[in-house]
């Protein structure tokens, strides 16, 4: 029987755990750790395996939404997720240090009140959340909306206003982003997302054009192939893509990926699974 620090063959894992981390930087052209993220990993407790080994992936991405219902139409019925699970009205003392101790730390530095910043008081219940998780093939999306107690759950109201600035390039920005499906026409995919979100009064739901406009008729305007920018060139040939805001003015990203790309991608993840395999 083979001991608990080695694989088959007699290969140390720290050995198997290296070669297959060189072939996925190879995959992915990725370097190799720094000097001071080894010291991070030879500072855990005796018998800790490494941080990223006790990871299962991402279980889901979390939006906060001002109008639940209306975000939860748009993401199950227009782009086709199924419910999971939904909970809601949590409040109390334990909640709301479990997800604000943070931003209240930073509203006593500044010496605001914290509900000029946005923080809700889930403490004392003046404010409450709900939660509803939406899943799609390969990942779960988690709505949530925070709301003053005497609104109701699923309500249009949000305890706070939404950001106006939104641009992708300000730092801390995040954005969805989804997979087309190799066999879909992805201009025409678009049309009709933005078609079938206007039709359920979803107006915002607006996604980018690869040519110069300078308002929304012009943007409207645009012929079809306008819709998605095809890559044909280095790393990223075979890769096409858009950005688009979704139902509550979140930054959505649409992609496909095909060709030297998708091998690119397809190499990475091999490597990826082997290396943990081999972790084990």
């Amino acid at each position: 029987m083979e001991s608990q620090g080695q694989v088959s063959g007699g290969l140390d894992r720290r050995d198997a755990l290296k070669t297959a981390g060189t072939a996925l930087a190879s995959a992915t052209g990725m370097t190799a750790p720094s000097a001071a993220q080894g010291q991070e990993a030879g500072s855990l407790k005796s018998g800790e395996r490494p941080i990223g080994q006790r990871l299962r992936g991402v279980q889901h991405f979390g939006l906060t939404v001002q109008n639940m219902e209306r975000a939860f139409t748009f993401y199950t019925e227009v782009l086709g997720g199924t419910e999971v699970m939904r909970d809601g009205d949590f409040q109390g003392e334990r909640i709301h240090n479990t997800l604000l101790t943070g931003p209240e730390i930073e509203a006593r530095a500044r010496g605001v009140n914290p509900r000029t910043m946005g923080i809700p008081d889930l403490r004392g219940g003046a404010q409450r959340l709900d939660v509803r998780f939406i899943q799609f093939d390969n990942v779960v999306i988690e709505l949530l909306q925070y709301r003053d107690a005497d609104q109701p759950m699923g309500g249009a109201r949000a305890f706070a206003e939404p950001l106006d600035h939104m641009s992708p390039a300000f730092p801390r920005m995040m954005h969805i982003c989804f997979h087309i499906r190799d066999d879909v026409d992805f201009n025409q995919f678009i049309a009709d997302l933005e078609a079938e979100s206007g039709r359920r009064g979803m107006t915002n739901v607006r996604a980018n054009r690869i040519v110069t406009v300078a308002n929304e008729a012009e943007r409207r305007a645009t012929p079809l192939e306008a819709n998605s920018n095809g890559i044909t060139e280095g790393k990223s040939d075979g890769w096409r893509l858009i950005y688009c805001t979704g139902s509550e003015g979140e930054q959505l990203e649409f992609v496909q990926a095909l060709g030297p790309v998708k091998q690119t991608f397809d190499d990475a993840l091999e490597a990826r699974r082997k290396m943990v395999s081999a972790a084990r």
